[in-house]
């Protein structure tokens, strides 16, 4: 006898089967969102690249320095210079976060496509009829109740809200009762509410921006890289914060101009909780701070540099900035502070860097200080320049913020919502009835796990009891008028 062979799987078929057997594994997506959180962690826990950051290689190799000063001691220059290859400094826009967010995000849609078919099964495939055995009383949530009729039956199923089917095999009436019959189809919003996050998630990591603007009053920033085009630029038209003189502000306030491609598009008043939104950005106001306005100028007069140096920094729990002299090799180290008199007073502490030290730190020669109050001026011994405090200025620090992702979010939050009221607020409830040709009607009643069924089903009898119970005696009071 000739036995026939099973064909033989290509390769390809054999791949894409693993593949999608891997796709759509439960342990395979509880593997993933461990890689995920395990990489998120490290993303709070060492500290983070700013956006502006990947604007230019300079700006990337002074936020680096930044990053070595803090991990070197600890982790020494090797580690931290392994850890900035994997990009852990940048692990939110990493290339490894980003392809975990889109196998996570195929393994959810490939699990969702194969529980599709048996999501629509299990609301289209209704099997009215069942074996007598199915009805047998002493299962539990069954019940039997003789002398109602199919009608009262039906009747009773519809006044709390079931649809209903029936069918007679061999002179026995089976009735179905079926409420909320596709709540389960609902798993797919909630689904497609999940795969959005990520895609939100990976648009924002991608495409997304937020950095710090730190804009002194009356000085404009540009926003993006210089060559974007429609490039945003920011104004500091006015900052008021009352109280600042005390130093107990009683609220703070930028008014704040955004130009692109040199016009004006818009311009208000933002506060911490009012934000300024435009061209895609969102303006916030995050904080403030003191920001001398100085002059400097070479010995002709001729100015070198005029404007407010916002102080973003503290040195002895002082506000403290570092400024580079233009067409000097000259650092002005600046310290505020307050004189007896209560009379704010800049400190200048300039020096010049002469080369470096055997161990790689730069070698600085300090030059001399000069003490500053409002309207005066002085020159540093070893240089050729004077610096004058004209007044003193605040700067805004804003957080500029662009968020593609923020529109794909707000509709994942809907889906999910929906997708989870639709499951817990509307759960299936089926009830099947069997009525034999002598009158005696077995039920049995199957639910989702979020429903009392108890409660809910000794409802029910009660009514269909109560509606069997005024059917005889109206059946009782005709059959009494028509024998009179």
């Amino acid at each position: 006898m000739r036995t026939r062979s099973l064909p033989v799987r290509s390769l390809p078929t054999r791949l894409a089967d693993a593949v999608w057997g891997l796709l759509t594994s439960v342990d395979f997506a509880v593997l993933q969102i461990i890689v995920i959180v395990l990489m998120a962690i490290v993303g709070i826990v060492l500290r983070q690249l700013p956006g502006f950051a990947f604007r230019s290689p300079t700006d990337y190799a002074n936020e680096m320095d930044k990053l070595h000063q803090i991990y070197d001691p600890t982790l020494g220059v090797g580690v931290v210079d392994a850890l900035d290859r994997v990009q852990l400094f940048h692990v939110f826009s990493s290339v490894w976060f980003s392809v975990a967010l889109v196998v996570l995000i195929l393994s959810i849609t490939a699990c969702t496509i194969d529980r599709l078919p048996r999501l629509w099964r299990a609301g289209a495939d209704i099997r009215v009829a069942q074996p007598e055995q199915y009805f047998d009383p002493r299962l539990p949530d069954r019940a039997l109740l003789a002398g109602a009729d199919a009608a009262t039956v039906t009747r009773t199923l519809r006044r709390h809200r079931f649809s209903v089917r029936q069918e007679v095999v061999d002179g026995v009436a089976f009735i179905y009762g079926d409420r909320n019959r596709w709540t389960k189809m609902a798993t797919l919003l909630t689904h497609i509410g999940l795969v959005l996050f990520l895609v939100a998630a990976a648009v924002t990591s991608r495409l997304g921006d937020e950095q710090g603007l730190v804009v002194a009053e009356g000085d404009s920033l540009t926003v993006q890289p210089i060559g974007t085009p429609g490039l945003l630029l920011v104004r500091n038209l006015a900052f008021e914060a009352p109280g600042f003189e005390t130093g107990h502000p009683t609220d703070f306030t930028t008014h704040l101009a955004v130009y692109q491609n040199g016009r004006q598009i818009a311009d208000k008043v933002i506060r911490v909780n009012d934000p300024l939104e435009v061209a895609g950005y969102t303006f916030h106001q995050n904080g403030y701070g003191p920001a001398p306005d100085l002059a400097i100028r070479d010995r002709e007069g001729k100015p070198l540099w005029q404007g407010p140096v916002p102080m973003t920094d503290q040195a002895a729990g002082s506000p403290f900035a570092q400024f580079s002299v233009p067409g000097r090799d000259v650092v002005l180290q600046l310290l505020l502070q307050r004189a007896a008199d209560g009379a704010g007073v800049v400190l200048v502490l300039p020096f010049r860097q002469v080369g470096s030290n055997a161990d790689g730190t730069p070698n600085v020669v300090a030059l001399g200080p000069l003490a500053l109050e409002r309207g005066e001026a002085g020159v540093s011994a070893g240089t050729d320049f004077s610096v004058e405090l004209r007044a003193f200025s605040q700067y805004s620090l804003l957080i500029a913020k662009r968020d593609p992702g923020q529109g794909v979010a707000w509709g994942a939050f809907g889906f999910l919502i929906t997708g989870l009221l639709i499951t817990f607020w509307m759960p299936r409830r089926r009830i099947w009835g069997r009525l034999d040709t002598d009158g005696r009607l077995a039920l049995v009643v199957r639910a989702d796990r979020y429903v009392d069924v108890t409660g809910e089903f000794g409802r029910f009898l009660d009514d269909l009891v109560a509606a069997r119970d005024t059917g005889a005696r109206d059946a009782a009071a005709r059959s009494g008028t028509v024998s009179g």
